[in-house]
C-alpha cells in the first residue's frame, strides 16, 4: 500500500495539492493559505488525536470525550522548525499518571510522529523541460 499526493505550483510560492478527491492549498509565505509548517503541525495534531483515543482505550479510559490540541512550533534563526509542543486538553477526568501513559502510547501509535524521524528522507528524480 502507498499514499500519493500530487502537488502543483503554476507560479510563486503557493501550491495546490490533490489528495484523492480532495484539494488543499499550502502557501509557503502564509499569505493565501496556511504555510508549510502550519500544515505540518495540523497534520501532526490531526494524527495524534486518534492515537490519543486508542491510547486512552488501551490504558483503561474508554472515552476521552472532546480533545483539543494546541500545537506550537518554535522556529530557529533560519525559520526552520526547531521544536514542537502540544498543549492537550481532554474532557474526561484522567489522573496525571494515566495521562502520561496515554501521551506516551499516543506517540507510539501516531504515524506522523513516526514519519518525523531523521532517517526518512525523500528519494527523488528530476525532469527538466517536462511541460
Amino acid at each position: 500500500m502507498s499514499k500519493q499526493v500530487t502537488t502543483v505550483s503554476e507560479e510563486g510560492f503557493s501550491a495546490t495539492n490533490d489528495i484523492r478527491d480532495f484539494e488543499t492549498t499550502i502557501d509557503s509565505n502564509g499569505e493565501d493559505a496556511p504555510d508549510t509548517l502550519e500544515s505540518l503541525l495540523a497534520a501532526y495534531g490531526s494524527c495524534y488525536v486518534p492515537a490519543l483515543r486508542v491510547g486512552g482505550q488501551q490504558r483503561g479510559v474508554d472515552d476521552l470525550g472532546k480533545i483539543e490540541i494546541e500545537s506550537s512550533g518554535e522556529l530557529n534563526d533560519d525559520d526552520k522548525l526547531e521544536s514542537i509542543h502540544f498543549d492537550i486538553r481532554v474532557e474526561a477526568d484522567v489522573d496525571d499518571e494515566t495521562g502520561d501513559e496515554i501521551i506516551e502510547r499516543g506517540f507510539e501509535l501516531c504515524k506522523v510522529h513516526d514519519a518525523l524521524k531523521e532517517s526518512l528522507h525523500a528519494d527523488t528524480s528530476f525532469e527538466g523541460d517536462a511541460f
